[in-house]
């Protein structure tokens, strides 16, 4: 009995599940057949449901507005060149010709990605589909939204042949900024017809639709859109589009892009890097139809005031010091908010591919890199008063101590000024920026400590140790001002960084906040050994010998932290300062990497950076850093004090590798000091000097 009621429940179980099964195939027959296709005639015009904004901080000041001023020009698929079709297919949907609107297989993986991931990112979109998709539907990612895509897409194939949807698609695909369609986009880029370009210029257009801000052959990643070209050409080769000849001709063809004609935006080195952000994260159709209100993070009038700067001192700078670009970058430490991003000294000019965004470009950054490894070298239980002797040094294993070659693989390396300085405090070593101390200090700090801690800082473009020597300290690896003023935001935020962030909130056309982007800050470094940093980089007295007491690293009465750097080869000029609440980092040099006047930048790029700042800090309060702790104790050994003539009273002067092992300075005194195979180098030239100075052995001395 009970047996059979079982039975019975699951039978009645089975056909109630079978009728709602039924019932929403059913529904979802008739949901599918009521979907209409509108007038074809209907798609030549692109949808665009309301323009997506891009507003500064208060969200009262328009940066940007994505559609106005769109260029296009919509031509029959007669006059669009056989290359830009087969490029295209070859890159978007190589089974175009042959499938029904959607390809299964495609799907299918997409849907299990999307499920597994509890998202909707996952596309194996057809060139149909993304008709419908950019033409005829919105772009939010929801279940409904992709099934009615398509539907549609196999309603479309029905109505419309082949060409005549990849003419839709190609007339109204954005190629980058305001250029949609290929004829707008040949015009823009190559100034010539659709029809008329060359097979290496299609392999370009068609690469750039998937990305077209981050792709865009005015921008930072070239060589990016360089690699989508050829792989474009090795699909269409593949693909028996064209033939093995015309894959290598077209690969090695140099293709010249005429100068970017793109105006109407404020900010627009900020813009396209937002745009960027936005495409990674939503894609290029979100952007275009959403009507979003983005609420960026940038002050308008110090971005205003930044582009007027940098452009009057890059034009005097190019007369002056054969330096033609600058850039200037501004971040609040306390939140990690982009307020400034200057990437040229003028974004439409073509004289030196002004849209190529220096703040977001790797360079050199000669002394300005000290700072972390001074900053790790407290870490590790140095002090601010500890001594290193500023001589002529050999530093390579490979050649005697007394040579001072600087020839391969010799490193002897000198300071800019050609003097040494002699027995130099880390602190005065720092604000005087003295080349061989800081050599000294990231060896004892360590090449791999040095890299991990500026990682930390948000140095995110640096090799594996493997890549660098001791000239890491001199700014051997390459860096973005932008990373570079976000990790000196690190010190004003007393250790504690704050990613840099571009966007505040995303809103929708009624005001309603769609998406946040909140802080997450991460205590980095010890308050004590930041705060040991700003102390030092705020002291006018200890860099006054280097500098001048009135230098534009000066601010009377305010309490700003500076630091500058210039490349050997005097290709780059930087200077980094910050306040508790501003960072501001700038730099001057060449985009194509020729070398400047042989000026150090306190000359080039400090009077930019300090017109900048002085403009900055009427913003700000007068805030000054908070005091910090003194580093040493009266129990650590003399060379951890200050004291460098010697112990217990008597002169007996050596390297710090004599007193103390490199790797513990506050444990026990080597016992033999050779075992360090820097020690005969060192020693070698503070020995020299010594004898130089009239220094003896055992001659008495006060500390």
């Amino acid at each position: 009995m009970r047996r059979r009621r079982l039975i019975k429940n699951k039978k009645s179980f089975f056909l109630i599940i079978s009728a709602i099964a039924l019932f929403s195939i059913g529904a979802l027959l008739i949901w599918a057949v009521s979907l209409k296709i509108p007038d074809i005639k209907s798609l030549e015009t692109r949808k665009i449901e309301q323009s997506t904004k891009i507003y500064d901080r208060t969200g009262t000041v328009l940066l940007d507005d994505l559609s106005q001023n769109m260029m296009r020009t919509v031509i029959p698929e007669s006059e669009i060149s056989p290359y830009i079709k087969q490029a295209t297919v070859a890159i978007e949907d190589t089974e175009f010709y042959h499938h029904a609107g959607v390809r299964p297989l495609a799907f299918l993986r997409a849907t299990i990605v999307n499920v597994l991931s509890l998202g909707f990112e996952q596309g194996g979109s057809t060139i149909t589909q993304q008709v419908v998709k950019n033409s005829i539907l919105t772009a939010d990612k929801t279940i409904a939204r992709k099934v009615k895509e398509w539907i549609l897409a196999i309603k479309l194939e029905r109505v419309l042949t082949k060409e005549q949807i990849l003419e839709l698609y190609l007339n109204g695909n954005p190629y980058g900024g305001l250029i949609y369609g290929v004829e707008e986009a040949s015009a823009q880029y190559f100034t010539k017809h659709a029809k008329d370009v060359t097979l290496a210029e299609a392999a370009y257009l068609a690469a750039l639709p998937q990305a077209p801000t981050y792709f865009s052959p005015y921008g930072n990643h070239r060589d990016a859109l360089d690699d989508r070209k050829n792989l474009v050409l090795s699909r269409m080769k593949d693909l028996k589009f064209i033939s093995e000849q015309e894959y290598t001709l077209a690969k090695s063809e140099v293709v010249a892009f005429a100068p970017q004609a793109t105006a109407g935006i404020r900010a627009p080195h900020f813009v396209f890097y937002v745009r960027g952000l936005l495409e990674q994260e939503f894609g290029t159709s979100a952007l275009e139809q959403s009507g979003w209100r983005i609420i960026t993070t940038l002050d308008a009038d110090l971005e205003a005031k930044a582009e007027e700067i940098v452009k009057k001192n890059a034009l005097e700078n190019k007369k002056n010091f054969n330096a033609e670009n600058a850039s200037i970058v501004a971040i609040a430490p306390k939140t990690g908010d982009i307020l400034v991003m200057a990437g040229s000294r003028d974004y439409f000019d073509p004289e030196i591919n002004g849209a190529y965004n220096i703040a977001l470009a790797k360079r050199q950054p000669g002394s300005s890199f000290k700072p972390f490894v001074y900053a790790a070298a407290f870490i590790k239980g140095y002090t601010s008063n500890t001594v290193l002797f500023d001589v002529p040094t050999q530093f390579s294993t490979e050649c005697p101590p007394a040579s001072l070659s600087d020839t391969p693989p010799c490193y002897a390396p000198g300071n800019y000024d050609n003097k040494f300085n002699g027995p130099m405090t880390l602190r005065d070593a720092l604000a005087q920026s003295r080349n061989i101390p800081a050599v000294k200090v990231l060896y004892l700090v360590g090449i791999n400590n040095a890299l991990s801690l500026a990682r930390s800082l948000g140095i995110t473009t640096l090799a594996g140790s493997d890549r660098y020597g001791l000239t890491l300290v001199l700014g051997g690896g390459e860096v973005t001002p932008l990373d570079m003023t976000s990790a000196y935001g690190v010190f004003a935020n007393e250790g504690v960084r704050n990613p840099y962030r571009a966007i505040l909130r995303i809103e929708d056309k009624n005001g309603n906040e769609i998406k946040s982007y909140p802080l997450t800050p991460e205590r980095v470094l010890d308050d004590n050994i930041a705060l040991s940093i700003s102390d030092i980089l705020s002291d006018n007295v200890a860099r006054t010998p280097e500098f001048g007491a009135t230098s534009a690293l000066n601010f009377p009465g305010r309490h700003v932290a500076v630091k500058t750097g210039t490349t050997n080869d005097y290709r780059d000029a930087w200077i980094l300062g910050y306040t508790p609440d501003i960072s501001v980092g700038a730099w001057t040099g060449n985009n194509d990497n020729s070398p400047m006047a042989k000026k150090i930048a306190g000359f080039i790029v400090a009077p930019l950076w300090h017109e900048f700042m002085q403009y900055a800090l009427t913003k700000f309060p007068n805030t000054p850093f908070p005091e910090a702790t003194p580093l040493e104790s009266a129990s650590d050994k003399p060379v951890l004090r200050g004291v460098w003539q010697g112990s217990d009273g008597t002169v007996s002067v050596h390297s710090i590798l004599y007193w103390l092992d490199k790797n513990d300075p506050r444990g026990a005194r080597p016992s033999n000091p050779n075992n360090d195979p820097q020690f005969a180098r060192w020693e070698w030239g503070v020995r020299t000097w010594a004898s130089q100075h009239g220094f003896v052995d055992g001659a008495p001395f006060s500390q």
